[in-house]
């Protein structure tokens, strides 16, 4: 039976939690997901986990913080002057945005702390420094690089 393994197309179902068994994703009720292994489109260790399962099969896999999220890093939390954050919107610690890199590149970010004069925004990852583990089923493989090959 054909194996997962980079460049194939594949879909998936799976079911994410952290170390407390709190659901933090599932696709599960919803279509499966589909992606190319070794895209980059997912966390390295989900893709990884992928290679190697052969349709119909499941597995269970804990995928520790440098194949996840990665760690905290200090330069993607931001405080700012409160007269430099936009005039109609007022911030309020735990509110999500998106702001705008010097690359033009939009990310998402989390207001941590708000005081009379700035304004705290933390762009990394809200599950960052978490390990996480996934049930993952394979249901098939879309495309295959040695179909695609030949």
């Amino acid at each position: 039976m054909a194996q997962a393994k980079m460049g194939d197309t594949v879909k998936v179902h799976y079911t994410g939690k952290l170390g407390t068994g709190v659901i933090f994703d599932t696709s599960e009720g919803c279509d499966p997901l589909e992606f190319e292994i070794g895209s980059g489109s997912f966390i390295p260790g989900f893709e990884e986990a992928v290679v190697g399962m052969s349709p119909g099969e499941s597995k269970k896999v804990q995928i520790p913080p440098e194949k996840g999220y990665g760690n905290y890093r200090e330069e993607r939390a931001i405080t700012m002057d409160k007269k430099d954050f936009p005039s109609d919107l007022v911030p309020v610690e735990g509110m999500s945005l998106e702001i705008c890199t010097s690359e033009g590149i939009y990310v998402p970010a989390q207001i941590t702390d708000v005081t009379e004069t700035t304004v705290t925004l933390d762009a990394n990852h809200p599950l960052v420094e978490q390990t996480l583990f996934f049930d993952i089923m394979l249901l098939e493989i879309t495309k295959s690089m040695e179909k695609s090959a030949q």
